[in-house]
């Protein structure tokens, strides 16, 4: 695993014994979390005790996800919460302790996907619509607002002050991911990447290269890194810290942008010159 950028109070010191056993990551608003062999490694601003992993963390997790200053990890279907609680994003329903196959945060409010797609919400944002009660197979929280995809469309709730939850006709079908950032959304669909949303840094401005043979998204607070096939990450919108400058070769397999940061996943820690 690798990092770039600088935000205020995030810190770039992944912890040695990521370099290598990694299989996802997550880079939240001031700290993040990797899963390497099933445990949770957590590091960053600890003002909150986001970065204390409690214990059993250790191993089986299946999936983690990092907010600000409030983390998630999902373990045998059951959710685990640490970190800020201001807006009770760590005070989990009860619905969530078990048969929960996917978590998703962001900001100060969370999100788990159920068995048979339904989606719950909590923390600042504890609306779901009627339509996220069932056959959701995807969810991605943002600043205030959230994307869902169900049967390859997007259906999207929350704030719309910059138009971030009006889906455009596009994402309406044949989408296969979807990524909300802090006022905007992603969606893939056939390789391509679609934006909306707030663009005051250009990050739903999608490059060229994102256009075709895209893999995975991820959108962070105001920028963007999309994986390609061939192993290359392209990035966009904010620059502010350096989160846009691409500083590890190819190839790549994975990728996650926070606030100010990109972090990636790769076989080895070349650092392009």
């Amino acid at each position: 695993m690798f990092g770039w950028g600088v935000a205020i109070t995030v810190t770039l010191a992944i912890p040695p014994e990521s370099a290598d056993g990694v299989t996802a990551m997550s880079a939240g608003g001031v700290d993040a979390l990797a899963l390497r062999n099933g445990g949770v490694l957590a590091w960053g601003d600890n003002n909150f005790g986001q970065t204390e992993v409690p214990a059993g963390l250790t191993s089986g997790v299946a999936q983690v996800a990092s907010g600000w200053a409030h983390e998630l990890a999902l373990k045998n279907g059951k959710v685990y919460a640490w970190g800020n609680d201001w807006y009770a994003q760590t005070d989990l329903p009860t619905s969530v302790a078990s048969g929960v196959t996917a978590i998703a945060t962001s900001n100060v409010h969370s999100l788990a996907l159920k068995q048979g797609g339904q989606v719950v919400s909590w923390g600042s944002r504890a609306d779901v619509p009627a339509a996220a009660a069932s056959g959701v197979s995807a969810i991605s929280a943002g600043g205030d607002h959230n994307l869902v995809l169900k049967n390859g469309g997007v259906l999207a709730w929350g704030n719309n002050t910059y138009g971030q939850t009006t889906v455009p006709a596009a994402a309406a079908s044949g989408v296969s991911a979807i990524s909300a950032g802090y006022d905007h959304s992603l969606a893939l669909k056939n390789g391509g990447v679609i934006a909306w949303g707030r663009d005051n840094f250009h990050q739903v401005d999608v490059p060229a290269e994102a256009t075709s043979g895209v893999v995975a998204i991820d959108a962070g607070w105001n920028h963007n890194v999309a994986v390609k096939a061939d192993g290359t990450i392209v990035l966009w919108g904010s620059d502010i810290s350096g989160e846009s400058d691409p500083s590890a070769c190819a190839p790549i397999f994975g990728a996650s942008a926070g606030d100010g940061a990109t972090f990636v996943l790769k076989q080895d820690l070349n650092v392009c010159q």
